[in-house]
């Protein structure tokens, strides 16, 4: 268990990850002043769903590969 922590840790730390969390504290941020820009929201939109839609792709490969081992 405790690598798997280190593992969550380490994906965390991750490039991606980063700008991702970056993006939504800016976004909270701004949101709560109500002062998000169309530009800004624009870009995170794009980033949201690109993270997302690698988490979700990562998945599904996990799913397939680990369908077809075991058939």
């Amino acid at each position: 268990m405790d690598k798997t922590i280190i593992k969550r840790l380490g994906n965390l730390l991750s490039v991606k990850s980063l700008v991702t969390l970056t993006l939504t504290i800016v976004f909270a941020v701004q949101a709560l002043r109500g002062t998000i820009s169309q530009d800004f929201m624009t870009v995170y939109a794009v980033v949201i769903a690109f993270y997302f839609g690698t988490q979700s792709q990562k998945v599904q490969d996990a799913l397939e590969g680990g369908g077809n081992e075991n058939g």
